[in-house]
């Protein structure tokens, strides 16, 4: 593609989400969200993530007894730690950051967390990985192919949702591979074709997913609650958060 074009011929690509070319069915949340998707799609060895601070604290960067977050595995919760404010960079908070990062690390590529304040952060980082202060996540080490890939950072392209009962909630919250039944559908939000994308909802309303549909919207609905149904997303084709 372009970029790997322009990398072969020693050409940095530069990419902002609100360029002049973006329309609105495009548009991404923030340069967070298509850092990740670009880290995705060219298969990188690594992301590294800008902010204001040296990385994700332990408690309030302002307070002195906090502490940087060095590294962070695979399902370690944050919650406590996260504030839902913004980044002076831009309209990316580190909420954003976060989830883009955790979400990236699931895909196999290491994410790193720092402070773009800091001289020289870039070649420190590359230069001196263990003395240069930030917060490393550490990538998962299943392989998870191209399409997943894709899918885990199409949200914006999303027509609709899929809201699913607490019993196929447990079931995608579990290690199993499974797809989308109807039996386990409650409703459906929107309308869709068959292969767009969708967000994929719990029994209490939270984003659990991202998938892409096997059916539209109105076959969906008429297969809800129904046994010996196929798919309406099949476990290829589903990113589970």
């Amino acid at each position: 593609n372009c970029m790997t074009v322009m990398l072969e011929n020693n050409v940095i690509p530069i990419v902002n989400e609100n360029d002049t070319i973006s329309v609105s069915e495009l548009m991404f949340t923030d340069n967070d969200e298509l850092s990740g998707l670009i880290a995705s799609m060219m298969d990188t060895q690594a992301l590294i993530i800008l902010s204001n601070i040296d990385g994700i604290y332990n408690g309030s960067p302002s307070d002195p007894n906090s502490s940087v977050i060095r590294e962070i595995g695979h399902g370690k919760d944050l919650s406590n730690y996260i504030q839902t404010t913004k980044s002076s960079f831009g309209r990316g908070g580190m909420l954003t950051k976060t989830n883009i990062a955790r979400k990236v690390a699931d895909e196999g590529i290491t994410v790193i967390i720092a402070n773009g304040k800091r001289d020289n952060i870039l070649v420190d980082l590359l230069q001196h990985p263990e003395e240069t202060l930030c917060t490393r996540f550490i990538p998962s080490d299943e392989p998870v192919s191209s399409v997943k890939k894709w899918i885990a950072h199409s949200e914006g392209f999303a027509k609709g949702e899929i809201h699913i009962n607490e019993c196929a909630t447990e079931v995608l919250n579990s290690e199993k591979a499974v797809s989308i039944l109807p039996i386990g559908i409650t409703h459906i939000e929107g309308e869709f074709e068959k292969d767009d994308i969708v967000r994929i909802m719990d029994f209490q309303g939270n984003q659990v997913g991202v998938g892409k549909v096997n059916c539209d919207s109105k076959q969906a609905q008429e297969a809800i609650g129904k046994h010996g149904k196929k798919p309406v997303v099949h476990y290829d084709y589903l990113y589970i958060e």
